[in-house]
């Protein structure tokens, strides 16, 4: 899994390979604390100790938690487009109701599965409780850059407003799925990937 090496959360872009492997334990440690203490009582201190790094490091690349926070957001948004992106290569052209499938799967192993994301996922959750537009639009963003060419569509604007449509309605869904019960309600899901079927199918068929 490749770190974040640039991102806009970051005071200062790493330019050594020991510096990015340094960001990268920094960025685990956080997320491995958002799991056990959560985002409230998370520190630059704790972290850095988690990490086994001086404290400078952590505010070498960042200010505060909560630029840490969504650079791990960022680093998700990464992993999950890589693993879509290699899941689609792996089956092929199956047609994109397969391709769904595969983007939902994903969302969904990650968080049920990678440390901090049920608290950051790409950014909706900082702070936590809250919910902001622009993470979804990035989402939409590179959903459209990644798909047009697997479905054979322009990447307009039409497919990006059908993207974030989807992804606006997977997410508010989703949320009620792991409200319901911790791993997900699977009648929720199943709710879920059906009205997203019903949905895409007007549009792409």
């Amino acid at each position: 899994m490749r770190a974040v090496s640039h991102t806009p959360s970051l005071r200062r872009a790493p330019v050594q390979r020991r510096s990015a492997e340094r960001l990268a334990r920094i960025l685990d440690a956080c997320a491995g604390l958002l799991d056990e203490v959560g985002y409230d009582d998370l520190s630059t201190r704790a972290v850095a100790e988690r990490a086994g790094v001086p404290i400078g490091s952590v505010y070498r690349f960042f200010s505060n938690k909560r630029q840490m926070a969504d650079a791990l957001a960022e680093r998700n948004l990464e992993r999950f487009t890589d693993r879509v992106t290699d899941r689609l290569t792996v089956t092929g052209d199956r047609g994109w109701r397969h391709a769904m499938d595969v983007v939902l799967d994903t969302y969904l192993d990650m968080k049920r599965t990678a440390p901090g994301f049920s608290l950051v996922d790409f950014g909706n959750q900082i702070p936590v409780g809250a919910r902001r537009a622009e993470p979804n639009h990035r989402v939409a963003d590179r959903l459209t850059a990644m798909l047009s060419g697997y479905l054979g569509r322009p990447a307009d604007d039409d497919l990006r407003r059908t993207f974030l449509v989807a992804v606006e309605t997977a997410d508010a869904l989703v949320d009620l799925a792991f409200r319901v019960a911790p791993e997900g309600d699977e009648k929720v899901i199943a709710e879920l990937r059906a009205l997203l079927r019903a949905y895409l199918a007007r549009v792409l068929d």
